[in-house]
């Protein structure tokens, strides 16, 4: 199920509970400020995003619009979500996007070898 860019802030409140911004920033690997913002509802860049959903312990695939199935991950359609500001064209966002959906399959990949092993 593909999660709205939006429900990012809302996760984040949910997971820092009555913990100060801080100490969750800290745990999350990224500074206060940045932190609020995404909180508040502004898009991270692509480094943030992938520690906040780490720190989240949500796999980003459900925000970028990629549908899996049990275990094996099909190809779709990746929707990157930059800064507020245009920073890249449309080309190089979508070049982005197939490099992070060829890493993740060669990452899954690399893990299935090692299982085998």
């Amino acid at each position: 199920m593909t999660l709205p860019i939006e429900e990012l802030g809302r996760l984040i409140i949910r997971k820092r509970g009555t913990r100060g911004i801080r100490a969750a920033a800290a745990d999350a690997e990224v500074s206060p400020a940045t932190l609020s913002r995404v909180e508040n509802g502004n898009l991270p860049d692509l480094a943030t995003f992938a520690k906040i959903c780490r720190w989240l312990e949500v796999d980003p695939a459900r925000f970028l619009g990629v549908e899996r199935e049990a275990s094996v991950a099909s190809p779709g359609r990746a929707v990157a979500h930059f800064r507020k500001k245009p920073t890249v064209s449309k080309e190089t966002a979508t070049s982005l996007g197939a490099l992070i959906l060829a890493a993740q399959r060669a990452r899954r990949a690399r893990a299935e070898l090692e299982r085998e092993e």
